[in-house]
């Protein structure tokens, strides 16, 4: 994969479904999306934000007199709304479901393990795990039915994990799991999802640190040590995130990751994961095996100094919470 030249994630005239697309990522992979000619729905909770980014959508479109745009309104932390989204999203899209289905819907509230109030753990997972698995559940049952109005096509569902899935740090205790379990549920899926037949590919993308409304609501909660922990991390803006992550796909890679920190940390967590390339990344996996020792032993030197100066961490100040 990613090794020979084509495209193979041409949306032209296809339709794709974007969750979490009121702002920050979401909203410029949309943007992006449009002016690659694709039909976008974008799904988010506010409808005064999805209303202002679909106008925003509308703009970037390549041919915006053959293209359509749609919004709907869901939380999708409630189960039964990724079933709703995909009815809608199919009875808007001509009786077909949409050909590009991507979860950016997510939500991080760092904070030391101990600190954590038992509800924001499960909000985490419901907010960031969950939700990929009820519209995956959603959108595969569509595209899978034996009667379905699909078959024939490519089609994509595209997960977003985060870097934290491959080496999380002190502080993402109620964050990192629920990552690190969708790449889990994308390397199942993909194996499974061989027993249809069916032209239906999985990926997922891990972003780093992203200059957002989202980190600006992150930052609330997040531990002092955390802060310490990335201050060498790359920032990037959702707008090169997307491209990054577009360009990944485009190349038909299978873990798509968006700058330089995240392929390192990648290739030491490839596991039985599909390689996008077996030769190049398992050369990257030979480099960086011998320089991650050296990157651990920094890092956990940074915690261990950090604890004998400030004490036990039960009289650290205390954050926001969510």
């Amino acid at each position: 994969m990613g090794l020979f030249g084509g495209n193979k994630f041409n949306v032209q005239g296809k339709t794709v479904l974007l969750t979490g697309a009121s702002e920050g990522m979401g909203k410029s992979v949309a943007k992006q999306l449009a002016a690659k000619g694709a039909n976008i729905i974008i799904v988010s909770r506010n409808v005064d934000k999805l209303k202002e980014a679909l106008e925003q959508v509308k703009a970037a479109a390549a041919n915006p007199s053959a293209q359509r745009f749609q919004y709907i309104s869901a939380d999708l932390s409630d189960q039964d709304d990724a079933a709703r989204v995909v009815a809608e999203a199919s009875a808007w899209n001509n009786g077909h479901a949409p050909d590009v289905v991507w979860c950016i819907a997510g939500a991080s509230y760092p904070q030391l393990f101990l600190e954590t109030p038992k509800a924001i753990m499960r909000q985490q997972m419901d907010i960031n795990y969950w939700s990929c698995v009820d519209m995956a559940q959603a959108i595969l049952g569509s595209w899978l039915a034996p009667a379905s109005s699909s078959k024939g096509r490519e089609r994509h569902l595209i997960f977003t994990s985060s870097v934290v899935a491959f080496y999380p740090v002190a502080g993402y205790a109620p964050y990192a799991p629920s990552k690190a379990a969708i790449k889990s549920l994308s390397d199942t899926l993909a194996q499974e999802l061989l027993l249809y037949g069916e032209d239906v590919k999985v990926h997922t993308v891990f972003p780093g640190t992203i200059s957002s409304p989202g980190l600006e609501r992150e930052n609330q909660s997040k531990p002092e040590i955390t802060h310490i922990l990335e201050e060498s991390d790359p920032v990037q803006t959702p707008d090169v995130v997307a491209a990054r992550a577009i360009d990944g796909l485009e190349k038909g890679q299978y873990l798509v990751t968006v700058g330089w920190l995240g392929a390192a940390m990648r290739a030491c967590a490839w596991g039985g994961s599909k390689r996008n390339s077996w030769v190049l990344d398992t050369l990257m996996t030979w480099v960086t095996s011998l320089a991650w020792p050296f990157v651990a032993w920094d890092l956990d030197g940074k915690v261990k100094a950090y604890g004998k100066k400030n004490g036990h961490p039960s009289t650290y100040a205390k954050t926001a919470s969510a």
